[in-house]
């Protein structure tokens, strides 16, 4: 089992579908699961425009059984790739770990670290705790100063947040031609650890394409 981790468009999802192609492509047979996904249920996307249908992890998806549940029907699953890992459940880490141990099934997981306020996501943790192999994706992602960006910020109403549920989707603007003039406006910002901590945005106001969680 292994688990990629990293900040916000560091490539984790491209990584993903590289991952499962390079095994495809020498006959192996895997699945591609994911959660929370920027397109929508079933879809793993990347911000680069590659994207692949994908089974959604819903917190009571059965991993095992459903692998199980392929493999009666005759279907082989040398390997799963897994995306936003770190907004699975715990229980369903664990039922990763099992299939890799009793049933030699390989485990790809990709995923955030921390959250909005720099805590480990439950099932990211488990993760480190359990993983074979850990590593941080290497691709560099830049806080507004220059420095390397480490940390997701939530920006609600234009102010970083500190308070709140741990997962939150962003880029939920309040509409008022709908009628909604009570929604806050939510979206996340990869920051350095120290404009993190002081909740600085830097100078320049929201542009179009800002990054996003999910």
């Amino acid at each position: 089992m292994k688990f990629f981790y990293g900040p916000m468009d560091c490539g984790k999802s491209t990584l993903a579908l590289q991952m499962d192609y390079n095994h495809a492509r020498q006959g192996r047979r895997g699945l591609v699961l994911t959660t929370i996904d920027r397109a929508g249920p079933g879809r793993l996307s990347t911000r680069i425009g590659l994207g692949k249908e994908a089974v959604e992890v819903g917190t009571d998806l059965d991993i095992r059984g459903l692998v199980r549940q392929r493999w009666a029907q005759g279907i082989r699953v040398d390997y799963l790739i897994c995306d936003e890992a770190s907004f699975y459940t715990v229980a369903q880490i664990e039922q990763l770990a099992d299939l890799v141990d009793t049933s030699d099934v390989d485990v790809y997981a990709f995923g955030l670290a921390t959250d909005f306020r720099t805590s480990l996501f439950p099932a990211a943790q488990r993760l480190f705790e359990l993983a074979d192999e850990v590593t941080r994706v290497q691709v560099e992602v830049l806080c507004w100063c220059g420095r390397p960006g480490l940390l997701n910020a939530r920006v609600v109403n234009g102010g970083i947040a500190r308070e709140g549920d741990q997962v939150v989707i962003g880029d939920t603007d309040a509409d008022p031609a709908a009628g909604d003039t009570t929604a806050d406006d939510v979206r996340y910002q990869v920051l350095c650890r120290r404009h993190h901590r002081v909740g600085d945005l830097g100078p320049t106001a929201r542009a179009e394409g800002q990054l996003r969680l999910v």
